[in-house]
């Protein structure tokens, strides 16, 4: 009974192995003879335009010869397509308006594949961006704002069912979200970001950012100098806004009291230094964020060869209103004029010795932060900060040089160099070895423990949280736009309707205005730079100067998302610099607003009308950036008065 069986069982394995070899040899003919095909078409398609259809084996690639095999049939109309690069493009194909339409993939009279595309009108694709800009206007919290928008561009893209909404509220988060997430590009710039956050932590602790002002403050004896010392703590501490503007406010405050500044001044001198030094440096907490925006845009944009990082380089030229409320914070400083209400908060300190009305309100609440207040009984070192901080900059340029040598060649130019580099790779590096050094140098030296060390990385890490929330957030509103075709309805839209050269002044406007209703400027970014970059190329397009000769034009749109969103977040009593910078200087905060609002508008009125609307033409931006200065200067000359008081007098004391 037993070998019974046990011939069985091997008659079984026999004839399974043979059965094995058969289907072996046969497998791969059979898999020779029938593949499998996928139809890539778009979402949605806007009325009035064609759809370009991607057809790719699932198995490998098509040749070339058997194209003419293939053809889509979609309305009743029937389209050959064309080889690329082992696929076939079908161009054109027509989809009726406001309706749906199956694409069949045709082979020998057979149907092998199907897919489905919709047009819907051209006004539903601007409705995401709209609706999260006018939340933002009416709620003044941008994060809710920028979902809901994702959501609602989701929902247009898969139909406006009472299905489509609750479906289209998880592929806002399974499908834009993450897709946003896991993007390596967008990988590197989170960690940068986190990165260089948990620096700032780490020489905020380790007493190095103090360090620094303590080596300028003992300069500061005269109203004049005190006012020149805060302006250049303002621009040395560089590196990010919030550390800027409680540190200087904090630093500076008893010692402008004793010179007789109003802390109207001080607060208009942290807030005036702080977001317009960190918006323009080459690397802070913004520069990912902004980067990223820019190199996102671009690449919604096919055959434009630019990267983010050279565009951001470019774009800075543009940026008049940084530049300018830099530049009229040094010449109040020296010329020792002023006008509007802050001419009689900066009369009634220096001839009363009163720094605050005797209305002013004043909340204490914004210290340093006592994660991050520096330990008593400890060294306060400027190069505990400084070398850090040099070794960020200096390695994000070597990295940036090496990458792009390697892709362009050693005979490129700087610019070739720069526009070809790996920035993203270039700037997740620096801020690493950043972090190295900082931590390697308060351990070193005893100023903090490893634990101490790792805690302050950590602090400053989540300072960071919020914008990387904001950013993932924008990165997926961009989705949405792309997949509408948001950029091209506006761009046809617009195209006939303004002249090209407008387009960065009307920008900045509308920028401004939305960083002044919601208070940040970070979230107006998030926005507006996923729309702008694509509407400007595609009412470049239509005028028929989308080329290298006009490139400035696209340059200058870009820097005015970007200084349009400083002014308005200035000008915002609701902004967040604008009210730590009143907490951070013990500056009534009605009075820092009704102080600086007329110093604000002036630099962005002038900075737009002598800078950015002639550069749109095409005017020289070093003669609109020389013409402002000169503009800025003579306003406060002829408009501003003199204090009537010996400002330069050394004060003992109060």
């Amino acid at each position: 009974m037993g070998s019974g069986l046990y011939k069985i069982k091997y008659s079984l394995r026999l004839a399974g192995f043979f059965l094995s070899l058969f289907f072996a040899f046969l497998g791969p003919a059979q898999a020779q003879s029938v593949k499998s095909y996928q139809i890539d078409a778009p979402l949605v398609v806007l009325n009035g335009s064609t759809a370009d259809i991607m057809v790719k084996s699932t198995e490998g690639i098509i040749e070339k010869a058997e194209v003419q095999k293939f053809s889509i049939e979609s309305g009743g109309k029937t389209y050959k397509g064309q080889y690329k690069e082992g696929k076939i493009l079908f161009k054109n194909v027509e989809v009726p308006n406001n309706n749906a339409v199956e694409l069949d993939l045709i082979s020998s009279g057979q149907t092998i594949t199907t897919a489905q595309t919709r047009s819907i009108p051209g006004w539903l694709s601007i409705l995401p961006p709209l609706i999260a800009i006018a939340l933002a206007l009416i709620f003044k919290r941008v994060l809710p704002a920028l979902f809901l928008g994702v959501w609602i561009g989701a929902w247009i893209a898969t139909g406006l069912t009472l299905l489509g909404l609750w479906t289209s509220l998880l592929a806002s988060f399974g499908t834009y979200v993450q897709g946003a997430m896991v993007n390596p590009d967008h990988v590197s710039i989170i960690l940068f970001s986190l990165m260089i956050g948990g620096m700032v932590g780490i020489i905020r602790k380790n007493g190095g950012t103090h360090g620094i002002v303590n080596n300028l403050i003992g300069w500061a004896s005269t109203p004049t100098r005190g006012q020149v010392s805060a302006n250049i703590l303002g621009i040395v501490i560089f590196f990010d806004d919030y550390a800027n503007t409680l540190i200087v406010g904090n630093t500076m405050r008893s010692i402008t009291d004793k010179l007789r500044i109003s802390r109207e001044k001080l607060a208009y001198i942290v807030d005036s230094t702080s977001a317009p030094v960190a918006s323009l440096a080459l690397v802070t907490t913004w520069i990912g964020f902004e980067v990223s925006l820019i190199n996102e845009a671009i690449n919604t944009i096919g055959g434009l060869q630019l990267s983010g990082y050279g565009v951001f380089l470019e774009s800075i030229l543009y940026r008049f209103y940084p530049w300018m409320a830099l530049l009229f914070v040094f010449a109040i400083a020296f010329s020792n004029r002023e006008f509007g209400p802050m001419l009689k908060a900066e009369r009634r300190a220096r001839t009363t010795g009163k720094v605050l009305g005797d209305d002013a309100q004043v909340d204490e609440a914004a210290g340093e932060g006592e994660s991050l207040a520096p330990k008593k009984n400890k060294p306060q070192r400027a190069l505990n900060a400084v070398i850090p901080v040099a070794v960020l900059v200096f390695s994000v340029l070597i990295f940036l040089y090496t990458t792009g040598v390697a892709s362009a060649g050693p005979n490129a130019s700087i610019r070739e160099i720069i526009g070809e580099a790996d920035s993203f790779s270039a700037l997740m590096w620096g801020s690493l070895l950043s972090v190295i050094v900082a931590a390697v140098m308060s351990v070193g030296q005893r100023i903090l423990t490893l634990e101490e060390t790792v805690e302050s990385w950590y602090e400053g890490l989540k300072s960071m949280l919020f914008a990387m929330i904001v950013l993932l957030l924008a990165w997926s509103l961009a989705q949405t736009t792309e997949v509408l075709h948001t950029a091209e309805f506006l761009g046809s839209a617009l195209s006939e309707a303004i002249p090209a050269g407008f387009i960065p002044a009307l920008i900045f406007v509308l920028s401004a205005l939305i960083s002044f209703a919601t208070g940040t400027s970070w979230g107006t970014m998030g926005i507006l730079m996923p729309l702008v970059i694509p509407l400007t190329w595609n009412v470049m397009q239509a005028n028929g100067i989308a080329n290298p000769e006009h490139y400035y034009i696209l340059y200058n749109a870009v820097s005015c998302v970007l200084a349009g969103s400083v002014f308005g977040d200035h000008c915002s009593p609701i902004s967040d610099t604008t009210i730590l910078s009143s907490m951070a200087s013990g500056c009534d905060h009605i009075a820092h607003v009704n102080t600086q609002l007329p110093y604000a508008v002036t630099v962005g009125g002038t900075g737009l009308l002598l800078g950015t609307i002639p550069t749109g033409f095409g005017f020289p931006w070093w003669i609109s950036m020389l013409a402002t200065s000169i503009v800025l200067i003579g306003v406060l000359y002829f408009y501003g008065e003199p204090l009537n008081v010996n400002v330069d007098k050394e004060l003992e004391t109060v």
